[in-house]
């Protein structure tokens, strides 16, 4: 029986579980502390990611998402100790811009689907969380200390997760090596522009993306932040005015 999950591991308390078998190749993250472990990321939800992270530590789990997007809680319903950003509550109460046919068609496309699943049965997650978090805040885990960063582009509520006694870095949607989506009506390309002025004037050692390619280095953030700028400077930072690549990324506007 082929896995659904792959699991990484980045040092002894971190590790990446990944759901390579759907073309959004999605990566969530367990940071495991002394007391706590915090679970970045919850993948699509078409299989059961909690019995994997038992496998990995026994420690009371908080579950937060980089955003609201079906492919980053469809686990959350696993984990009721959830954490989100103020900017995207109501979609987490019926107001996503999407209908469920919608989301369950990007669900099953270009995916190895588990034997006997029924994409009928999918929903898209629903809750209220136990936390609301904002920009700067932090999530103490025991002798590991997470920072939550507001930055949106991709998304409202976009976060991305700083962990400065590492220097690491998740950064969901906002950077990872593919075509960056910043066209759907909910992005914010002048806010996308504005988030990577920030992560990239941070001391970042080590990035971790949302999607795709583990293969990603700190340098990246610092050309994604110049070619968004020159994009402003052309005039072209804006929805409908294309699809602009850079090799080994591109963002679609």
């Amino acid at each position: 029986m082929k896995k659904w999950f792959t699991i990484d591991e980045i040092d002894a308390d971190t590790h990446i579980i990944s759901e390579y078998r759907h073309w959004e190749e999605t990566h969530c993250y367990l940071l495991e502390g002394q007391k706590y472990c915090l679970l970045i990321d919850t993948g699509l939800g078409i299989s059961d990611i909690s019995q994997e992270v038992r496998k990995l530590t026994d420690k009371p789990v908080i579950a937060v998402a980089t955003h609201i997007h079906w492919d980053h809680i469809g686990g959350h319903k696993y984990y009721p100790d959830f954490y989100a950003h103020e900017a995207e509550l109501n979609w987490l109460n019926g107001e996503f811009p999407l209908t469920i046919d919608t989301i369950r068609d990007m669900v099953i496309d270009r995916c190895d689907l588990p034997e006997n699943y029924d994409v009928n049965t999918y929903e898209f997650f629903q809750g209220t969380p136990t936390r609301i978090l904002h920009d700067g805040d932090t999530i103490d885990l025991g002798g590991r200390v997470i920072t939550a960063l507001h930055t949106p582009g991709h998304s409202p509520g976009h976060l991305c997760f700083w962990e400065p006694q590492r220097s690491y870095l998740f950064t969901g949607d906002l950077v990872y090596k593919d075509t960056l989506f910043a066209y759907y009506p909910s992005t914010d390309p002048q806010a996308y522009l504005a988030s990577l002025e920030v992560i990239a004037a941070l001391p970042v050692k080590r990035v971790f993306p949302a999607h795709h390619s583990l293969d990603i280095q700190p340098e990246i953030l610092n050309r994604m932040r110049d070619a968004f700028r020159q994009l402003r400077v052309e005039g072209k930072l804006h929805h409908g005015s294309g699809t602009f690549d850079y090799g080994d990324w591109a963002v679609w506007l």
